[in-house]
């Protein structure tokens, strides 16, 4: 075999593929549709993509509020208390505590026992001075007789004038012993009576201190307070401001916490002083009787005073920093604005506005805390 002529055996050289030129014409047409293909998609993705360099605008809510007629109202909180209240307290000399008749809740009437001291000592000496008042009376009643026989028989000399004016002294020393252990038996009479604890007023009896046994001493703490006639009103502190548009007789709601009704009173009584450190003055309210308004318990009081147009807007309108109160409003030329109002009091629809709007204003209902002065915005359709 030729060394130079290379074996078949040892290397298999590829195959030669040749296209026709109808393959040739296949394949170009398949790189023309894959190209056209992926333009296309290039082009839809790039179409729903934003344009960066053209930033979209903020998306806000507004309200043009109008103006309605809104209930003016002077709100104020306070607490319930007795009108005319009565700390009863111990008379005299004091005493140990005997027996305790009413309980707190109870209404009593006037001169009513109420509890009632010790005795042992005082009683004893009621007694003495009555028997000592009865001697003396005993005395004077001997004195006089003696003193009418003398002055029978003074004209005809069976007694010396000197005897007949020892017996008239001594009828008259008599009157006055009587008249000083009458005095000192009032006396222990009077001691006698403070151990009986008594209501000076009719009314209802708030509180109930006494207990059986306890010492009660003079200057102590009250026995027992009472409301004298069981008028009950409330003390509210009301804003130095709204003071004067409040008048006595005015009628007024009063609301305690657990108690869903309200209670109807009147202005009894405006304070005459405003307190200089939280600048709010007193008002009373004379409330009716009820076992629900009991003393002590928190109230809040509304007062009518009048009806006005107002501007009501939703709480999310309503803004506020260092500056004040305010809301932001849309001019003609959709950018936001900031405008300083006042707000006068808060409704279950919305928050009073009583300054700073005439309820044309196109107003930010919600998310004013983003956006900045001079802002232009893009306002949301009602119907979106």
């Amino acid at each position: 075999m030729d060394a130079d002529k290379p074996s078949s055996l040892s290397r298999a050289d590829p195959p030669v593929v040749l296209l026709t030129p109808t393959r040739r014409f296949l394949a170009g047409v398949g790189l023309v549709v894959l190209a056209i293909s992926i333009w296309g998609v290039y082009r839809s993705v790039a179409a729903s993509a934003p344009d960066e360099r053209e930033p979209s605008l903020p998306l806000v809510s507004i309200v043009v509020p109008g103006l309605q007629a809104i209930s003016d109202v002077v709100s104020f909180t306070g607490t319930i208390r007795a009108r005319d209240e009565l700390p009863i307290t111990v008379e005299g000399e004091g005493g140990r505590v005997a027996a305790v008749l009413v309980e707190a809740g109870d209404r009593v009437q006037r001169g009513q026992l109420l509890a009632r001291l010790t005795t042992t000592v005082a009683q004893p000496q009621v007694e003495s001075l009555a028997a000592g008042l009865e001697q003396a009376r005993a005395d004077a009643e001997l004195a006089a007789a003696e003193y009418a026989r003398a002055r029978a028989v003074a004209d005809s000399g069976a007694l010396s004038a000197q005897e007949i004016e020892r017996r008239r002294s001594a009828q008259l020393s008599a009157a006055a012993r009587v008249k000083v252990a009458s005095a000192q038996l009032n006396e222990a009479r009077a001691r006698l009576s403070r151990t009986d604890i008594r209501a000076p007023a009719a009314g209802l009896v708030l509180t109930r201190a006494a207990e059986v046994g306890q010492t009660a001493t003079v200057g102590g703490e009250p026995l027992f307070r009472l409301s004298r006639g069981g008028e009950i009103e409330m003390l509210g502190s009301v804003a130095e401001q709204d003071l004067p548009r409040l008048v006595v007789g005015q009628p007024a709601s009063v609301r305690i916490t657990g108690v869903e009704t309200a209670f109807v009173g009147k202005v009894r009584l405006l304070g005459p002083v405003i307190d200089p450190q939280s600048r709010l003055g007193s008002v009373h309210i004379s409330l009716p009787s009820d076992a629900r308004l009991r003393p002590g318990a928190f109230a809040r009081g509304e007062a009518e005073v009048g009806v006005a147009q107002r501007a009501l807007l939703p709480q999310t309108a309503i803004m506020a920093d260092g500056d004040g109160t305010y809301v932001l409003i849309v001019d003609a030329e959709d950018r936001v604005q900031r405008r300083a109002v006042r707000v006068a009091a808060t409704r279950d629809a919305g928050v009073v506005v009583e300054q700073g709007l005439d309820g044309t204003e196109r107003v930010v209902t919600t998310a004013g805390a983003f956006l900045r002065a001079g802002e232009k915005i893009a306002v949301l359709d009602a119907a979106s």
